[in-house]
């Protein structure tokens, strides 16, 4: 038992020091008091130490004390295997863990808006609720009461700042809504807050109880991995976003040059599965006079000019499509895949997946989203921009949702169940949307934008846009190792 508890918790970048080891091995599960006891410290140690865990039986107790659940973390996010959504559906090495396909019950009515809203925080809350610094969290109402320092988690409605410079956000919980206020002079005047997330609040109440005095302010974010994982598989994937057929900016040769690759140097190398991340057509009528941009204006045609394309893709290579803002599905997310007109296009090799879509792929968990919302954050968040895609994703990772802020460019349909959530953390995270090019990693997560096969568009030019197109990263699924072909 103790070598497997070692192993495990070595494969999750954590290693223990003798006393620490003690300790860990006279509970009754090991690797679930661990997983806790990470979960609650600020930073990942390299090496846990016994004062480390002494000091959060210490705060745990204390929580408990207080009435807080003994919340450990989902098991996702330390794994001694990959846990499987009971719907999963298979098709040859893929399964679909979480896509909204078959499932959406939504009607837009003001019940399906509230139970949704709740849904995504209480999902966000259990994730904050693992924080250390939010050990005892209080409800608002609760919270008010007191003159001393408390822990609340809340969504943010609003936020405004004051003549004066001062910053105000309107938060509220399941039962109470109330004001906070971050002190011109305060180092939080700069976080960028952003509306509809859900956020962990430290803080003190003014006199009148009716105010907090924002001290810190927590995310849900994903544990803090040392590295990428490392598996046994052997595969390479690629990944092709926005390729906008039926545009007269489509770079024909330039996809003709990457599939040719892809027959020859990628085979042989063992890329094995191509996601598509949305966009797979230019559409019609998404943006103004764009009929002006398109030499096929039907879009059925330009869903037969794909499945064209794609046939010249070995059979070896299994092709995973998603939509986007410009493809024939409903444009609030989340998406569903394309309806069977359009899906029988295409050869049997070609697996249709909602936007989002959860997918496990020879052990390795991968979030693919089209990207939309990156235009609500690049608009909210002054740090971001059109040129670095990446930051952006980061954002999402943080604030553990793929959409946060409602009523943006982002149409978001009131599911039951908020499918925009970060949850499980995945291994590879990947967009597109913007037609930028990018790879990192955050976390252990290994983040991609995958670029387009789009020229620059007169709308784009207009807008004075500069796509990076072109360009196809591939992942090795074992080590993460990326690399970046260029077909320009």
């Amino acid at each position: 038992m103790r070598e497997h508890v070692l192993e495990v918790l070595a494969s999750n970048g954590i290693l223990l020091e003798p006393g620490a080891l003690e300790i860990v091995m006279s509970k009754d599960d090991p690797i679930a008091f661990v997983q806790s006891a990470i979960s609650f410290m600020k930073q990942h140690p390299l090496i846990v130490t016994a004062a480390d865990l002494a000091e959060y039986v210490k705060d745990h107790s204390a929580a408990e004390t207080l009435g807080v659940a003994n919340a450990l973390p989902d098991n996702h996010e330390f794994r001694t295997s990959v846990n499987q959504q009971s719907n999963a559906r298979k098709i040859n090495d893929v399964k679909i863990l979480k896509d909204i396909t078959g499932n959406s019950t939504c009607e837009g009515n003001i019940s399906d808006f509230a139970r949704y809203f709740l849904d995504r925080f209480n999902a966000i809350k259990r994730m904050l609720a693992h924080r250390r610094e939010l050990a005892g969290s209080l409800p608002i109402s609760k919270a008010l009461k007191l003159e001393r320092d408390v822990r609340i988690i809340a969504m943010v409605n609003e936020i405004r700042v004051t003549k004066t410079g001062h910053k105000i956000l309107e938060i509220e919980d399941e039962e109470e809504r109330c004001l906070a206020l971050i002190p011109k002079d305060s180092p939080l005047i700069n976080d960028s807050v952003i509306p509809d997330e859900v956020i962990g609040i430290v803080g003190k109440p003014n006199r009148k109880g009716e105010m907090l005095i924002v001290q810190e302010i927590i995310r849900p974010d994903v544990p803090l991995r040392s590295r990428f994982e490392r598996s046994d598989a052997t595969s390479m994937i690629a990944f092709a976003s926005d390729i906008h057929v039926g545009s007269k900016t489509f770079l024909r040769k330039q996809w003709d040059a990457m599939v040719n690759w892809l027959r020859t140097e990628g085979i042989s190398s063992g890329v094995n599965y191509l996601i598509v991340p949305g966009d797979c057509v230019d559409g019609i009528g998404v943006f103004p006079d764009q009929e002006e941009e398109l030499i096929v204006d039907d879009i059925f045609k330009q869903y037969e000019m794909l499945s064209e394309l794609l046939k010249e893709i070995p059979d070896s290579v299994t092709i995973i499509l998603q939509p986007g803002n410009h493809d024939a599905v409903r444009l609030a997310e989340p998406q569903p895949a394309f309806q069977k007109e359009i899906a029988d296009l295409f050869d049997s090799q070609v697996i249709m997946i909602g936007n989002p879509c959860y997918l496990e792929i020879e052990g390795r968990i991968i979030l693919s989203y089209h990207g939309r919302s990156i235009d609500d954050l690049i608009g909210n968040i002054q740090s971001l921009t059109y040129a670095n895609p990446i930051d952006a994703m980061k954002e999402m990772l943080k604030r553990r949702h793929l959409a946060p802020i409602y009523g943006g460019k982002t149409p978001i349909a009131p599911e039951k169940k908020d499918f925009l959530v970060i949850d499980p953390v995945p291994d590879i995270f990947v967009t597109g949307h913007v037609h930028g090019a990018g790879v990192s990693d955050y976390r252990g997560v290994r983040i991609i934008n995958a670029s387009t096969w789009q020229a620059q568009t007169s709308y784009q030019r207009m807008h004075n846009f500069n796509p990076d197109p072109a360009k196809l990263p591939v992942v090795h699924l074992g080590t993460g190792k990326c690399i970046v072909r260029n077909f320009n």
